[in-house]
């Protein structure tokens, strides 16, 4: 018997843990801020107000979809073995010096600079994946590694109800810097190398991974996920935004308000895990486009004041179709676009979708603004969800021919070659 000596095949097995642990990491440190503002804000010396606290979150933001552009395409190019390994120290150091700032401009600085490390996590994470997933289970292997995120959401939340006030909100940062620690040694001895980009190594010399995403015939399926992309996480940040709020116009008590959020995320991760295997069974464009279809059917029942326990069951399952239908939108993105353009892809989808992002708090922030928000903004939510499944409809692409052929997608239409 013949023991294999490539360092790639014997650590394998090592890439879902190691990219799940960062993109936990990356949940936490993009949901710490949340955690720690009503602190930060009541601090007299930083003299920081909630226009300020926002135009912080913008930037944090803004940060992490330029290093998703960025990150996508240098991943493409050197490696996504040592592009992880960059994005994972470089958040966070720069969250650890957040602990030290000592008021809300270097604070702001460090944020967005976390923010480029932050937005090249998953691009490159989900490229990993894809190509390590098992035959056959590339779907729900991605939708497992999106799991961390919301693990990483959750953690955050508890420990700041254990930290905050018994040891202030600087120790947010270091704890969620502490765990690089132990990551970064463990991706430099087990995270292997991507073998698709070394088959691709030729290819590569006479072609920009960016210009890969316009041709052969791959121009509408890019723009297609684009518009996607935002619509998905619009959604996502617009109700775990302004749910609570929302809910609270409705006339819900505030208790239950909030118990109706952690309903929605409950919801997030059934779905991740269910979405996957649906995936698998059935072709990625078809599960996304009848998961964003199932989203917009039960945002727009939420605007019916339902009674009883009846609210909760209507908001877990917008939980479950809503918050994967984006997931199952980056699947499929990992499986239409070739070896050397697949951090590319996956880069400049979930970096469009960070505009997104930034734009679901702040239309439904205007609507509540206006009285508007219930029951107007289930019914926006419902539109931004079917207009995500008439983009995702308009893709045009068979996966490439070097991806996993492990889920077949037959009611996608190839594009001529150009």
């Amino acid at each position: 018997m013949t023991v294999s000596t490539d360092p790639r095949a014997r650590h394998a097995r090592w890439v879902a843990p190691l990219c799940w642990t960062a993109v936990a990491l990356e949940g936490f440190d993009l949901v710490v801020l949340g955690v720690v503002l009503p602190a930060l804000l009541k601090d007299k010396a930083w003299g920081l107000d909630p226009n300020t606290a926002s135009l912080i979150s913008a930037v944090g933001l803004l940060g992490v979809a330029v290093g998703a552009f960025a990150i996508g395409p240098l991943s493409d190019l050197f490696g996504r073995r040592g592009m992880m390994l960059l994005t994972v120290v470089s958040f966070s150091v720069c969250t650890l010096l957040c602990a030290f700032a000592n008021g809300p401009w270097l604070f702001g600085v460090l944020r967005f600079l976390a923010g480029l490390g932050l937005g090249g996590v998953l691009p490159t994470a989900l490229a990993l994946i894809t190509e390590y997933a098992r035959i056959g289970r590339g779907g729900s292997a991605t939708t497992v590694l999106m799991t961390g995120y919301h693990v990483g959401a959750v953690l955050t939340a508890l420990l700041g109800i254990l930290v905050l006030q018994r040891f202030g909100w600087q120790w947010m940062f270091v704890i969620g810097a502490a765990p690089a620690l132990i990551l970064v040694p463990l991706m430099v001895k087990f995270l292997p190398e991507s073998k698709a980009l070394e088959r691709a190594k030729e290819a590569r010399r006479n072609r920009n991974p960016l210009g890969v995403l316009f041709r052969h015939g791959y121009g509408r399926a890019t723009i297609a996920f684009w518009v996607t992309s935002f619509m998905g996480l619009l959604l996502v940040y617009g109700l775990n935004t302004w749910l609570p709020q929302i809910m609270r116009a409705a006339g819900y008590e505030l208790g239950a308000a909030l118990a109706l959020l952690l309903v929605l995320n409950v919801g997030a991760v059934l779905g991740l895990l269910v979405g996957g295997r649906v995936a698998d069974k059935i072709g990625y464009r078809r599960s996304a486009i009848v998961w964003f279809a199932a989203a917009a059917v039960f945002l727009a029942l939420l605007s019916i004041k339902l009674p009883g326990a009846s609210v909760y069951v209507g908001v877990l399952l917008a939980g479950i179709f809503t918050f994967s239908s984006q997931v199952l939108v980056y699947v499929y993105i990992a499986r239409v676009y070739p070896a050397e353009a697949r951090g590319t892809g996956l880069g400049a989808a979930s970096g469009i979708g960070r505009f997104g992002a930034m734009s679901g708090p702040l239309v439904t922030g205007l609507l509540l603004s206006a009285g508007l928000a219930y029951p107007w903004g289930f019914y926006l939510f419902a539109v931004v969800a079917v207009i995500g499944a008439l983009a995702i409809a308009l893709v045009n692409r068979d996966p490439a021919p070097d991806a996993p052929a492990d889920s077949p997608v037959p009611d996608a239409v190839p594009a001529p070659e150009s």
